[in-house]
C-alpha cells in the first residue's frame, strides 16, 4: 500500500517498530536497544510547533513503550563520537546525592568539515569552552539544543527534591505532591499537612505512591478524591491514562500486563493532532513553546524549578554535527538564534521578570539575560561604529574633550576588559587567535 507520510502537511501518526521488546541480540546474546520510527500527525488547522513539538511527541510516545528514565536529545545532523559518553552523563544523573536534582547533562557541540581558519566562526569556542564551563560553577550550562541527556521527571515539570527544612511548595508540589519521590506510609499524614497548608483549595492534595498502586488509604479520604486527583493529572498531561500512569513511575518501566498492541495503539493516540489541547504540554510539560529557539526557554523553565544542569567534555568529543559551510547558511543561522532571543526578551519568559518566586540564583539569570539581550547591542556597537566617520567627514565632534580622570577610568576599564580576557583564555586552554574571532 502507498506510505501514508508522503504528504508531509497531512497524514495520520504513524509508528514503524524495527526493533521491539523481544528485537535482535547482538554476538553476546544481549538484547540491543529498541529502534521505533515515529511519525506524528499533521493536517491542516492545527501548529505543530515545530521541533518542540515534535520533542513533546517523542517524550510521549517513549513513555508508552519504554518509558526509561532518562532520554538523549540528538541533533538529526549530529552522531555519537564517543561511546562512552553515556555512561559518563550517567555519572551525574545516578548520583546518589546530586543525581536528583540534576535534569540534564549538557556536552558540548563539536562539528566536522570546518576550515582550518574556521573564518565563519562555527567552532563558537568561546561560548561551549568558557562561557557554559563557567556557568557549570553557577547552577549548570544553558541548554543548547542538542547533545544533551534529560531527567525525565524534569521535563515534567516537576519541582527537584528539597532537604525537608528548605522544602517550598509550588503548583506541582501542592497537586501532586511534589517529585516522585515515594515517600513512607507513616509520613503521608504529614506531608499532606504540609502541602495543604500552600495548595489552593480547589485542587485536590494526595501522595503519588498512592496512586502508583492504585489503593486507598493515606491521601484520599473517598473514590471521589481519588478521581478528582486522576482528572487533574490527566488534565495536565492529557487524556491518557497509560501515559499518566507513566508519569508517576519513579523507576521507569511499563506494566508487565501491558501487551505490545495495547502500547502501540496508545501511542498513536499520545502523538494525535488534538492530544495536546487543553493541557499544559508547552506551557509547563516538556519543551516550551513561543520561540524558536525553544531550547533556551526549556532549560530556563527548568533552572527557575530549582533544577541544575552539569556540563559534561570528555577528552574525546561527544557528539559532532554538521555546520554551515558557507556564509549565506551561517548568517541564516545566526539571525534564526538572534529572532529567537528577541522572542524571548519580549515574552512573559523574560529572564529580566520572570521567575522571581522559583528557585533560579541571580548569577545564572544574569547569564540567561545576557542570552536574550544580546542581539539588541548591536544598535549601540552600529552607532559607535558609525559617529567616528561621521565626525571626521563633518568635522564635528559630539563627545567633549576629556578629562584626566575620565581618561584614568577609561584605561582601568580597559585594563580590566584586558585582563579578564587573559585570565579567561589561561583558565579554559582556548588561544587569542579562538578568543579574538568568537
Amino acid at each position: 500500500t502507498p506510505w501514508p507520510g508522503n504528504n508531509i502537511r497531512d497524514h495520520p501518526g504513524m509508528i514503524q517498530v524495527f526493533l521491539g521488546h523481544s528485537g535482535g541480540l547482538d554476538t553476546e546474546g544481549n538484547e540491543l536497544p529498541r529502534l521505533v520510527y515515529v511519525s506524528r500527525e499533521k493536517r491542516p488547522g492545527f501548529q505543530h510547533h515545530k521541533k518542540a513539538g515534535a520533542m513533546n511527541s517523542l517524550v510521549r510516545v517513549s513513555a508508552v513503550l519504554t518509558n526509561g528514565p532518562f532520554l538523549l536529545n540528538l541533533d538529526c545532523d549530529h552522531y555519537i563520537n564517543n561511546s562512552k559518553a553515556l555512561r559518563e552523563a550517567m555519572c551525574f544523573l545516578m548520583d546518589p546525592n546530586l543525581g536528583r536534582t540534576v535534569c540534564y547533562v549538557q556536552f558540548p557541540q563539536r562539528f566536522d568539515g570546518i576550515d582550518r581558519n574556521d573564518r565563519y566562526a562555527n567552532r563558537n569556542t568561546v561560548f561551549f569552552d568558557i562561557n557554559l564551563r563557567g556557568l557549570d560553577g553557577i547552577q549548570g550550562p544553558v541548554y543548547v539544543g542538542t547533545g544533551c541527556v534529560f531527567n525525565r521527571t524534569a521535563l515534567y515539570g516537576y519541582e527537584p527534591p528539597l532537604k525537608p527544612k528548605h522544602k517550598k511548595t509550588g503548583f506541582l508540589s501542592s497537586c501532586f505532591g511534589g517529585s516522585r519521590k515515594k515517600s513512607s506510609r507513616s509520613g503521608g499524614k504529614d506531608s499532606k499537612k504540609k502541602s495543604s497548608k500552600h495548595a489552593d483549595p480547589t485542587l485536590p492534595v494526595f501522595n503519588l505512591e498512592d496512586i502508583e498502586e492504585g489503593v486507598e488509604g493515606t491521601g484520599f479520604d473517598d473514590e471521589k478524591s481519588l478521581l478528582m486527583s486522576q482528572m487533574t493529572l490527566e488534565k495536565r498531561f492529557g487524556q491518557s491514562t497509560v501515559f499518566v500512569a507513566s508519569t508517576l513511575m519513579e523507576n521507569g518501566g511499563v506494566p508487565e500486563s501491558a501487551t505490545p498492541e495495547s502500547l502501540l495503539k496508545e501511542a498513536i493516540h499520545v502523538i494525535s493532532c488534538g492530544y495536546e489541547d487543553k493541557t499544559d504540554w508547552g506551557n509547563e510539560i516538556g519543551w516550551i513553546y513561543g520561540s524558536v529557539t525553544e531550547d533556551i526557554l526549556t532549560g530556563f523553565k527548568m533552572h527557575a524549578r530549582g533544577w541544575r544542569s552539569i556540563y559534561c567534555m570528555p577528552k574525546r568529543p561527544a557528539f559532532k554535527g554538521s555546520a554551515p559551510i558557507n556564509l549565506s547558511d551561517r548568517l541564516n543561522q545566526v539571525l534564526r538564534w538572534a529572532l529567537g532571543s528577541v522572542e524571548i526578551l519580549l515574552s512573559r519568559h523574560c529572564p529580566i521578570w520572570y521567575g522571581y518566586s522559583g528557585r533560579l540564583k541571580w548569577l545564572e539569570r544574569f547569564a540567561y539575560i545576557n542570552t536574550t539581550i544580546y542581539p539588541i547591542t548591536a544598535i549601540p556597537l552600529l552607532a559607535y561604529c558609525t559617529l567616528p566617520a561621521v565626525c571626521l567627514l563633518t568635522g564635528k565632534f559630539i563627545i567633549p574633550q576629556i578629562s584626566n580622570i575620565a581618561s584614568i577610568w577609561f584605561i582601568s576599564l580597559f585594563l580590566s576588559i584586558f585582563a579578564t580576557g587573559i585570565l579567561e583564555m589561561r583558565w579554559s586552554g582556548v588561544g587569542i587567535d579562538e578568543w579574538w574571532r568568537n
